[in-house]
């Protein structure tokens, strides 16, 4: 009988030691940005996430980062030298970075990452995404009813499933306010690149776009319709409120803080858990940005009606009858799209024209 209660106290002890032990005072965690962090967009809202850390938890947390970094071997290499500087947590924040993030998760069990729109998990890895298509859908909205022209302008960065539902709830719903609106894409092939994104925007304005929307970090397109008068645009990741009244009208808010907060957290706490995250308006992750004075009220009513029906969950941009590209049936009367197919999907809606390139 004593040897057992030695035992059992033995394991008792084992069992809080390591409990303690799984618990941290303190956490360094590490940012890998694709673009600079002044970009006005995508890497901006993850840097304020990232300060949004700083000021909760004061000193007890280390936050360090690198921004600008190309998607492949300098991503793996800057993420290498962050594991061994000491980061607990790696937040590597564009999709190309998903294969280098698994890659070095591999050689670093013990520390944490965190990888942003990609779907690839390991023991030491989560994703972490927005559903940047229910803005687009708000987008959409106000697009469809603003335009003169009917021409639409879309500027898409790369042709993966994240941009192409964007394209896609943008043009049903400006379809389902303005049955004789027209949309063309261009493929910038570029996350940021601010030259690209003004030529880009140009050229859609040059084929009559009177409303352009972007996939694209920086501000340029914005500088572009300014410049070209009677155009407006949306921000996109972030307020870009500069450009407020006009040309931009709305925009996209990726609000990353509250995300970054809590997984800290947990690995103070040593709860941390590998797991999958897309959250939308509802949970708060995906904002409207304000609704300026150049939107009519009976517009911005409109937007402001289909934004808090998703919000609520009584509504699903992605809810038939909708049909695929080349005709064939997709979604029947009432039906909603299931996440699989969305984080897959690789095909246009029909009534987009042009195809997706491979």
């Amino acid at each position: 009988m004593n040897l057992k209660r030695l035992l059992a106290g033995t394991a008792l002890a084992l069992g809080l030691a390591t409990a303690a032990t799984a618990q941290q005072d303190s956490v360094k965690a590490g940012f890998i940005f694709v673009g600079p962090i002044g970009d006005g967009g995508w890497t901006y809202e993850h840097n304020q996430g990232r300060l949004a850390l700083e000021e909760h938890f004061g000193d007890k947390v280390e936050t360090v980062y690198q921004e600008s970094v190309p998607e492949g071997a300098d991503a793996e290499r800057a993420m290498t030298q962050m594991a061994l500087g000491g980061a607990d947590i790696i937040f590597t924040t564009s999709f190309g970075y998903m294969d280098p993030t698994i890659n070095v998760a591999a050689k670093f069990p013990d520390v944490k990452f965190e990888h942003a729109t990609g779907f690839k998990r390991a023991d030491n890895v989560s994703t972490y995404s927005a559903r940047f298509y229910e803005g687009r859908a708000v987008q959409g909205t106000i697009a469809g009813m603003m335009t003169k022209t009917n021409k639409i302008g879309y500027i898409g960065s790369y042709p993966i499933p994240e941009v192409i539902r964007g394209i896609n709830s943008a043009y049903i719903h400006a379809k389902k306010v303005n049955p004789d609106v027209e949309f063309s894409v261009i493929w910038a092939y570029t996350w940021f690149d601010p030259a690209k994104e003004a030529d880009a925007a140009k050229a859609l304005i040059e084929q009559g776009a009177d409303v352009i929307l972007q996939h694209t970090d920086s501000t340029a397109p914005q500088a572009a319709a300014q410049e070209a008068g009677d155009v407006i645009t949306f921000g996109q990741a972030s307020d870009m409120a500069e450009y407020a009244p006009k040309p931009r009208v709305s925009s996209i808010i990726d609000n990353w803080g509250p995300y970054y907060i809590e997984r800290v957290q947990a690995v103070m706490d040593g709860t941390w858990e590998s797991k999958d995250t897309w959250a939308g308006i509802g949970e708060g992750m995906v904002k409207i940005g304000d609704i300026t004075d150049a939107v009519p009220e009976d517009v911005k009513a409109k937007a402001e009606e289909i934004r808090d029906s998703i919000a609520s969950g009584d509504y699903h941009p992605f809810t038939g009858p909708l049909n695929k590209q080349d005709g064939s049936a997709w979604l029947a009367e009432g039906e909603v799209a299931d996440d699989g197919t969305l984080a897959g999907m690789n095909f246009y809606v029909e009534g987009l024209s042009g195809e997706i390139p491979q």
